[in-house]
């Protein structure tokens, strides 16, 4: 499959004048293909295609749309290694992971295949009429349909699974939405790659065009003209709070607001218990040394606070934690900017006479590499001071030393929302950890015990959301089956003659999905 810079906007691929490039992350240097800047105009065009499409795509069978997204794993696996060495030379990522990255972008495009055809999602519900009863009811029939075109932007860190064809695109086309992409600038040969395989399979499924459509470009106007146009319903986003925060503004300025389901912002707090502690000390540091620099730390769910008890066992955890630290050779950031935040936010730290530094990776000349960093401070100094508790995306931690449990309880408390919180416990620990869950749920979208909370297992039960920062809205998931539900809307046919409803909502059940009538689920 080649790769030309192009705007694609439905089948039609668009040339420009303006280009840019991406950057080697492990050289610095820009590599050579060009890639359009997609301007306002393109934007519009786009939209306007989608709004076209809408109709004929939500109304599609639920078979049809699940063979879809089949064709669209279907394709990224085609591609071959061509996808991965584009990923290579555009993240600085190793061939392993991203082997493992795009594993998971098909596997959720055919997991969203798989709930199509199991036809929940729809949530047909039917109230017949009773014209015999004072007063009498109306016939009521209700289901989900597609809420109309969808915004995604692809994410730095995830260039296939969270990108073009991630999750955020992949429920939304499950739900029968046209989705419009803006692609990641860091990564666009491997966005080009994916959208040029979304619309081969759109072509083959006959789709209408509009379906989907690819926007690369680095300017932040681009992202916000696109969430702007009227024609766009929803958008997902995965990134920054400062950059969630500004789309979120821009759709609510609308003269017609809409949902931004953005991931922003978490430190996906650790709550070491005192037996935990006492009993592995050394384990639970060279666990946790692992997850903090998974990656290079670049994961939405990376463990940026530890919450514990002073004392031997909270030392001998920190002193496993440096040595497994000091023994990692320091991996390439994604981009050059992500490394100078990274860079400039342990600074902060350092800086900050309320956090002691307790060890630092290995350091190397080479651009863009991640050292890693953890720091030490009081219950105290913490709750005193907000910005201890900020995200410094990459591999750096605070350990918070708390006097008892009850200060560990007043720092759980005084923590902002959270895509992930952990408890290390044992048996022993039971009433503690008992007495923290309540709180700890009220944080956190996913609450997980004697774990690592790096590693966001794709199915239906998964949650990967969390009150604000976390997300913008923490009735969501943006991974697993329910992300579905960002993209629907019920509507309730009162009175409609059966000719004229849709077919799950028919009486003879064309599509044979499942349905509940008068409250009871029909065999």
């Amino acid at each position: 499959m080649t790769i030309d810079g192009s705007i694609l906007i439905g089948a039609r691929a668009v040339r420009c004048s303006a280009t840019f490039h991406a950057v080697n992350p492990a050289t610095g240097e820009a590599l050579p293909q060009a890639y359009c800047e997609a301007t306002a105009e393109d934007v519009a065009q786009a939209c306007a295609l989608a709004e076209a499409a809408i109709p004929l795509f939500a109304a599609l069978e639920p078979e049809r749309r699940a063979q879809f997204l089949e064709a669209v794993a279907d394709a990224i696996v085609a591609i071959g290694d061509d996808l991965i060495t584009t990923a290579m030379a555009e993240t600085g990522l190793p061939r392993a992971r991203l082997e493992n990255e795009r594993g998971r972008t098909t596997g959720q495009l055919r997991m969203f295949a798989s709930e199509l055809r199991k036809g929940e999602w729809l949530d047909v519900t039917i109230d017949p009429a009773l014209p015999e009863r004072a007063p009498p009811r109306a016939d009521l029939r209700r289901m989900n349909v597609a809420l109309g075109p969808v915004a995604v932007f692809g994410a730095s860190n995830f260039p296939l699974a969270f990108s073009v064809a991630g999750g955020d695109t992949a429920s939304a086309l499950a739900a029968g939405c046209p989705v419009v992409v803006k692609g990641h600038p860091a990564h666009p040969g491997t966005g080009e790659l994916v959208a040029r395989a979304v619309l081969a399979a759109a072509a083959a499924c006959g789709l209408p065009d509009g379906t989907f459509s690819f926007l690369p470009g680095t300017s932040n106007d681009l992202g916000a003209a696109l969430v702007a146009d009227p024609r766009i319903k929803a958008a997902g986003f995965t990134g920054s709070r400062s950059g969630g925060l500004a789309l979120v503004a821009v759709a609510a300025a609308r003269s017609e607001p809409i949902p931004v389901f953005a991931e922003m912002s978490s430190i996906n707090p650790v709550v070491l218990l005192p037996q935990a502690l006492a009993s592995r000390a050394e384990a639970l540091g060279t666990g946790f040394a692992g997850s903090l620099m998974l990656g290079a730390g670049q994961f939405c769910t990376n463990p940026g606070v530890v919450i514990a008890i002073d004392g031997p066992g909270l030392d001998r955890f920190v002193a496993s934690a440096a040595e497994a630290m000091a023994a990692a050779e320091p991996p390439v950031m994604l981009t050059p900017g992500i490394h100078a935040n990274y860079a400039a936010g342990v600074a902060a730290l350092d800086a900050n006479p309320a956090a002691h530094a307790l060890a630092h990776g290995q350091t190397t000349s080479a651009p863009t590499r991640c050292t890693a960093a953890l720091f030490e401070t009081t219950a105290a100094a913490f709750l005193a001071d907000r910005a201890l508790g900020h995200e410094v995306f990459g591999a750096a931690s605070l350990v918070v030393r708390c006097a008892d449990m009850a200060e560990v309880a007043q720092v759980v408390a005084g923590l902002e929302g959270q895509l992930s919180a952990t408890i290390h416990m044992d048996d022993a620990d039971s009433a503690g950890a008992a007495a923290l869950l309540p709180m700890l749920q009220a944080k956190a979208g996913r609450v997980l015990a004697n774990g690592w909370p790096t590693g966001v297992e794709v199915c239906p039960a998964m949650v990967h959301g969390g009150p604000f920062p976390a997300t913008s809205d923490a009735r969501t998931t943006s991974v697993g089956t329910l992300a579905m539900a960002r993209f629907l809307r019920p509507v309730c046919y009162q009175d409609i003659a059966d000719a004229l409803l849709p077919p799950a909502l028919q009486a003879t059940n064309p599509w044979q999905l499942p349905r509940t009538i008068e409250g009871e689920r029909e065999a």
